[in-house]
């Protein structure tokens, strides 16, 4: 009888902490995740996109050397599986490089 009593309050307390509902569970039920095809891109102005635009322009044309050939061999398979093992530097020059004396 003695330990009945403790564990009925201990078990109220549980029930207490464990059933509580606070409101900050119920924010995600106020907002929906998803927005119209309207309204998606209301966030940006048209010059900021025009400026990202020509941002990412610049960008393609100045890209480094060893970025090209990385693209260059990302698109072929053979290329891509030997970058691998040894690299892309090498996995360029053995695909992609004119060797001496070939035409």
């Amino acid at each position: 009888m003695k330990s009945v009593l403790p564990l009925a309050i201990l078990a109220a307390l549980a029930v207490a902490a464990l059933g509580y509902e606070s409101h900050e569970s119920m924010e995600s039920y106020e907002v929906s995740p998803f927005i119209n095809r309207r309204n998606a891109n209301t966030f940006m102005t048209p010059q900021q996109r025009w400026r990202i635009k020509i941002q990412e322009r610049i960008r393609e044309q100045n890209k480094p050397a060893h970025e090209i050939n990385r693209e260059a061999c990302d698109d072929y398979k053979l290329c891509e599986r030997y970058a691998m093992v040894y690299g892309y530097n090498a996995a360029y020059n053995r695909y992609f490089r004119q060797r001496r004396g070939a035409k």
